[in-house]
Protein backbone atom coordinates (compact mmCIF):
# COMPACT_ATOMS: atom_id res chain seq x y z
CA UNK A 1 0.00 0.00 0.00
CA UNK A 2 3.17 2.13 0.84
CA UNK A 3 4.78 1.63 -2.43
CA UNK A 4 1.50 2.23 -4.23
CA UNK A 5 0.73 5.04 -2.49
CA UNK A 6 4.39 6.20 -3.24
CA UNK A 7 3.85 5.60 -7.17
CA UNK A 8 0.86 7.59 -6.96
CA UNK A 9 2.32 11.19 -5.24
CA UNK A 10 5.59 10.12 -7.93
CA UNK A 11 3.13 10.25 -10.75
CA UNK A 12 1.71 13.43 -9.57
CA UNK A 13 4.47 15.40 -9.08
CA UNK A 14 5.68 14.30 -12.63
CA UNK A 15 2.06 15.18 -14.51
CA UNK A 16 2.24 18.53 -12.05
CA UNK A 17 5.62 19.20 -13.65
CA UNK A 18 4.41 18.16 -17.58
CA UNK A 19 1.58 20.08 -17.39
CA UNK A 20 3.68 22.87 -16.33
CA UNK A 21 5.96 22.71 -18.64
CA UNK A 22 3.81 22.15 -21.85
CA UNK A 23 2.12 25.12 -20.56
CA UNK A 24 4.80 27.21 -20.90
CA UNK A 25 5.47 25.52 -24.43
CA UNK A 26 2.48 26.43 -25.42
CA UNK A 27 2.64 30.27 -24.55
CA UNK A 28 5.36 30.17 -26.01
CA UNK A 29 3.54 28.74 -29.37
CA UNK A 30 1.66 31.81 -29.27
CA UNK A 31 3.73 34.33 -29.00
CA UNK A 32 4.48 36.17 -32.05
CA UNK A 33 7.91 35.16 -33.99
CA UNK A 34 10.64 37.61 -34.28
CA UNK A 35 9.45 40.56 -35.82
CA UNK A 36 10.69 41.12 -39.67
CA UNK A 37 14.06 42.87 -39.72
CA UNK A 38 14.63 44.34 -43.59
CA UNK A 39 13.55 42.10 -46.73
CA UNK A 40 13.64 38.05 -46.13
CA UNK A 41 13.68 35.07 -48.84
CA UNK A 42 14.42 36.28 -52.19
CA UNK A 43 13.94 39.85 -51.87
CA UNK A 44 16.90 40.02 -48.75
CA UNK A 45 19.29 38.26 -51.35
CA UNK A 46 18.23 40.92 -53.91
CA UNK A 47 18.24 43.66 -51.04
CA UNK A 48 22.18 42.90 -50.22
CA UNK A 49 23.28 42.58 -53.95
CA UNK A 50 25.12 45.98 -53.61
CA UNK A 51 27.84 47.19 -56.08
CA UNK A 52 30.06 46.54 -53.55
CA UNK A 53 32.46 44.05 -54.53
CA UNK A 54 34.58 41.16 -52.30
CA UNK A 55 37.96 43.36 -51.01
CA UNK A 56 41.03 42.85 -53.98
CA UNK A 57 44.02 44.10 -51.99
CA UNK A 58 45.80 43.75 -55.61
CA UNK A 59 43.43 46.96 -57.21
CA UNK A 60 42.14 48.80 -53.93
CA UNK A 61 41.35 48.29 -50.59
CA UNK A 62 37.95 49.34 -48.85
CA UNK A 63 38.01 50.88 -45.88
CA UNK A 64 36.22 49.29 -42.87
CA UNK A 65 35.39 50.38 -39.15
CA UNK A 66 38.95 50.12 -37.09
CA UNK A 67 40.97 52.06 -40.29
CA UNK A 68 43.19 54.93 -39.32
CA UNK A 69 43.71 57.09 -42.55
CA UNK A 70 45.22 60.20 -42.64
CA UNK A 71 42.90 62.90 -44.73
CA UNK A 72 45.39 66.18 -46.17
CA UNK A 73 43.74 69.07 -47.84
CA UNK A 74 46.07 71.04 -49.75
CA UNK A 75 46.62 74.54 -49.02
CA UNK A 76 44.52 74.08 -46.14
CA UNK A 77 46.65 72.94 -43.01
CA UNK A 78 43.31 73.85 -40.46
CA UNK A 79 41.43 70.90 -42.29
CA UNK A 80 43.82 68.35 -42.56
CA UNK A 81 43.80 65.67 -40.05
CA UNK A 82 45.95 63.01 -39.35
CA UNK A 83 45.82 59.82 -37.83
CA UNK A 84 42.22 59.62 -37.81
CA UNK A 85 40.36 56.28 -36.75
CA UNK A 86 36.92 54.90 -38.80
CA UNK A 87 34.45 54.44 -35.82
CA UNK A 88 32.09 51.58 -35.51
CA UNK A 89 29.49 53.06 -38.07
CA UNK A 90 32.68 53.31 -40.59
CA UNK A 91 32.81 57.39 -40.44
CA UNK A 92 35.38 59.79 -39.74
CA UNK A 93 35.27 63.21 -38.49
CA UNK A 94 36.47 66.22 -40.36
CA UNK A 95 36.52 69.94 -39.72
CA UNK A 96 33.71 72.00 -40.76
CA UNK A 97 31.44 69.13 -42.90
CA UNK A 98 31.19 66.48 -39.43
CA UNK A 99 31.25 62.47 -39.88
CA UNK A 100 32.01 61.57 -43.38
CA UNK A 101 30.53 58.18 -44.30
CA UNK A 102 34.17 55.89 -45.63
CA UNK A 103 33.90 52.44 -45.09
CA UNK A 104 32.99 50.79 -48.17
CA UNK A 105 35.40 52.67 -50.07
CA UNK A 106 38.76 53.40 -51.77
CA UNK A 107 41.41 56.21 -50.56
CA UNK A 108 40.90 57.70 -53.79
CA UNK A 109 37.35 57.24 -53.52
CA UNK A 110 37.07 58.54 -50.01
CA UNK A 111 39.74 61.75 -51.10
CA UNK A 112 36.84 62.49 -53.69
CA UNK A 113 33.80 62.14 -51.49
CA UNK A 114 35.92 64.68 -49.35
CA UNK A 115 36.30 66.76 -51.72
CA UNK A 116 32.77 67.21 -53.32
CA UNK A 117 31.62 68.38 -49.66
CA UNK A 118 34.41 70.68 -48.86
CA UNK A 119 33.74 71.82 -52.80
CA UNK A 120 29.99 72.18 -51.95
CA UNK A 121 29.90 75.18 -49.06
CA UNK A 122 33.62 76.24 -48.06
CA UNK A 123 36.23 75.59 -50.52
CA UNK A 124 37.14 76.54 -54.16
CA UNK A 125 38.23 73.68 -56.31
CA UNK A 126 39.82 71.90 -53.51
CA UNK A 127 42.33 68.96 -53.54
CA UNK A 128 42.40 66.09 -50.77
CA UNK A 129 44.55 62.97 -50.35
CA UNK A 130 43.78 60.34 -48.17
CA UNK A 131 46.36 57.59 -46.94
CA UNK A 132 45.43 54.19 -45.29
CA UNK A 133 48.15 54.66 -42.35
CA UNK A 134 46.51 51.27 -40.77
CA UNK A 135 44.37 48.66 -42.28
CA UNK A 136 42.17 46.33 -39.78
CA UNK A 137 42.35 42.75 -40.51
CA UNK A 138 39.41 41.94 -42.96
CA UNK A 139 36.56 40.16 -40.60
CA UNK A 140 32.79 39.56 -40.48
CA UNK A 141 31.09 39.87 -37.03
CA UNK A 142 28.78 36.58 -35.75
CA UNK A 143 26.14 37.22 -32.72
CA UNK A 144 23.35 36.05 -31.17
CA UNK A 145 22.39 32.61 -30.74
CA UNK A 146 25.58 30.86 -31.54
CA UNK A 147 28.03 28.50 -29.44
CA UNK A 148 31.00 31.34 -29.69
CA UNK A 149 30.03 34.79 -30.84
CA UNK A 150 32.71 37.18 -32.26
CA UNK A 151 34.46 38.54 -34.88
CA UNK A 152 36.01 35.83 -37.38
CA UNK A 153 38.76 36.69 -40.42
CA UNK A 154 36.99 37.03 -43.63
CA UNK A 155 38.46 35.39 -46.22
CA UNK A 156 37.35 35.77 -50.28
CA UNK A 157 34.69 33.24 -50.65
CA UNK A 158 33.53 33.24 -47.15
CA UNK A 159 29.33 32.33 -47.05
CA UNK A 160 26.84 32.54 -44.28
CA UNK A 161 26.97 29.25 -43.37
CA UNK A 162 30.99 29.15 -43.29
CA UNK A 163 30.79 31.83 -40.49
CA UNK A 164 27.91 30.27 -38.45
CA UNK A 165 30.46 26.46 -38.69
CA UNK A 166 33.52 29.35 -37.53
CA UNK A 167 30.96 30.45 -34.79
CA UNK A 168 30.62 26.51 -34.06
CA UNK A 169 26.94 26.37 -35.39
CA UNK A 170 23.97 27.65 -33.54
CA UNK A 171 22.57 26.78 -30.56
CA UNK A 172 19.84 24.44 -29.48
CA UNK A 173 17.23 27.97 -29.21
CA UNK A 174 18.63 29.30 -32.19
CA UNK A 175 16.03 30.12 -34.81
CA UNK A 176 16.95 29.30 -38.07
CA UNK A 177 14.70 30.94 -40.26
CA UNK A 178 15.67 34.26 -38.68
CA UNK A 179 19.11 34.79 -38.98
CA UNK A 180 19.69 38.38 -40.23
CA UNK A 181 22.90 39.52 -42.20
CA UNK A 182 23.61 43.34 -42.04
CA UNK A 183 26.12 45.59 -44.38
CA UNK A 184 27.40 49.06 -44.05
CA UNK A 185 27.31 50.57 -48.18
CA UNK A 186 28.40 54.11 -48.41
CA UNK A 187 27.09 55.48 -44.87
CA UNK A 188 23.61 53.22 -45.38
CA UNK A 189 23.09 49.76 -43.09
CA UNK A 190 21.52 47.40 -45.48
CA UNK A 191 19.83 44.24 -44.17
CA UNK A 192 17.90 40.99 -45.10
CA UNK A 193 17.01 38.12 -43.19
CA UNK A 194 17.56 34.45 -44.29
CA UNK A 195 16.42 30.76 -43.66
CA UNK A 196 19.15 28.89 -42.87
CA UNK A 197 17.36 25.75 -42.83
CA UNK A 198 16.37 26.09 -46.91
CA UNK A 199 19.98 26.95 -47.02
CA UNK A 200 20.69 24.01 -45.48
CA UNK A 201 18.56 21.72 -47.60
CA UNK A 202 19.48 23.30 -50.76
CA UNK A 203 16.15 25.05 -51.34
CA UNK A 204 17.94 28.60 -51.45
CA UNK A 205 21.42 29.39 -52.01
CA UNK A 206 24.09 29.76 -49.69
CA UNK A 207 24.97 33.82 -49.16
CA UNK A 208 27.86 35.19 -50.01
CA UNK A 209 29.57 37.72 -47.31
CA UNK A 210 31.75 40.47 -47.75
CA UNK A 211 34.37 42.28 -45.08
CA UNK A 212 32.53 43.79 -42.06
CA UNK A 213 29.32 41.87 -42.25
CA UNK A 214 27.35 41.26 -39.35
CA UNK A 215 25.62 38.01 -38.91
CA UNK A 216 22.47 37.88 -36.29
CA UNK A 217 21.09 34.43 -35.12
CA UNK A 218 17.61 35.12 -33.69
CA UNK A 219 16.14 33.36 -30.91
CA UNK A 220 13.75 30.88 -30.64
CA UNK A 221 11.01 30.88 -27.98
CA UNK A 222 9.11 27.49 -28.76
CA UNK A 223 12.65 25.89 -28.92
CA UNK A 224 13.69 27.34 -25.75
CA UNK A 225 10.23 26.31 -24.23
CA UNK A 226 10.41 22.81 -25.85
CA UNK A 227 13.99 22.68 -24.00
CA UNK A 228 12.92 22.93 -20.50
CA UNK A 229 9.93 20.65 -21.33
CA UNK A 230 12.53 18.25 -21.52
CA UNK A 231 14.53 19.03 -18.41
CA UNK A 232 11.66 18.92 -16.19
CA UNK A 233 9.88 15.91 -17.91
CA UNK A 234 13.10 12.82 -17.51
CA UNK A 235 10.79 10.91 -19.35
CA UNK A 236 12.92 7.57 -19.39
CA UNK A 237 13.79 7.85 -15.76
CA UNK A 238 10.55 8.03 -14.53
CA UNK A 239 9.52 4.77 -13.92
CA UNK A 240 12.75 3.31 -11.87
CA UNK A 241 13.22 0.15 -9.01
CA UNK A 242 11.07 0.79 -6.27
Amino acid sequence: MRVSRSLSLEWRGVARGVIVAWAALALAGCMSANEPVGPSGEAAYSALATPVEPVDFASGYALQPGDTVSVNVFGEPDLTVEETLLDNSGNIGLPLIGDVAAAGLTARELGERIETLYGARYLRDPRVSVTVEEAREPFITVEGEVEQPGNYPYAPGQSLLIALAQARSPTEVAALGDVFVFRNVEGERLGGRFDVKAIRAGRMPDFALLPGDVVVVGHSARRAALRDVLRVTPILGVLRPI
